[in-house]
């Protein structure tokens, strides 16, 4: 997915050429997506709160529960000992978050240890399989998910911008993950499109405005 350019040709119809509409666009869904202002009261219907904020009393499902089994396994011969690790599903997809004390080094400089972690659980969990393969993102202390709140800030200011300039935009180096967290942010956006370009690390998603 992360490679694929992203294309709505079913929304090409509806694009208005009007800026101002565009504007309009751009800050209805920024207004969801960043924080209040310093001080302002929390609106929580309007910063999407309950929808990106995990339930603790979430049930598991039962395809989860391997996937868990697996990464406490993993865990444990990693050396992370009193770690509690629990399933929850966001926007981007399913979460296996781990939970415990001193978990910095299993994050590792930028989430770098985490990413690896995380290609490496879903080598193994989906060994064999051939079809309907299941993949989960792995998280520490809702590192990963607090990231992917501000990537998907950054993918509508980016959209913004490409429109406003009329040029593609050029973001900066990204994990696989988080260049995933930009594609599906802007997928069915009726204004821009998105591909990755450059080769790891300097791999990035650059966001194109669709022709008017």
């Amino acid at each position: 997915m992360d490679d694929q350019r992203f294309n709505d040709n079913a929304h090409d119809r509806d694009a208005p050429s009007d800026e101002a509409a565009v504007r309009n666009y751009g800050q209805r869904r920024r207004a969801r997506s960043l924080p209040p202002r310093r001080g302002a009261p929390i609106d929580r219907r309007r910063t999407g709160e309950r929808e990106h904020t995990p339930v603790l009393s979430e049930p598991e499902p039962d395809s989860a529960k391997p996937a868990r089994r697996l990464l406490e396994e993993i865990l444990e011969r990693m050396g992370v000992r009193e770690a509690h690790v629990r399933y929850y599903a966001r926007p981007e997809g399913e979460y296996l978050e781990v939970r415990g004390q001193e978990l910095a080094n299993l994050i590792g400089r930028h989430g770098h240890t985490l990413e690896a972690l995380n290609l490496v659980f879903n080598n193994i969990l989906n060994a064999g399989v051939r079809k309907d393969r299941h993949y989960f993102t792995i998280d520490a202390e809702g590192y990963r998910a607090r990231r992917a709140d501000q990537l998907r800030a950054v993918a509508l200011m980016s959209l913004e911008r490409a429109i406003r300039e009329k040029r593609p935009v050029e973001l900066e180096p990204m994990l696989p993950s988080e260049r995933k967290v930009i594609h599906l942010a802007l997928a069915e956006n009726p204004y821009v499109t998105t591909e990755s370009a450059g080769v790891d690390p300097d791999r990035r998603v650059v966001v194109f405005p669709r022709p008017s």
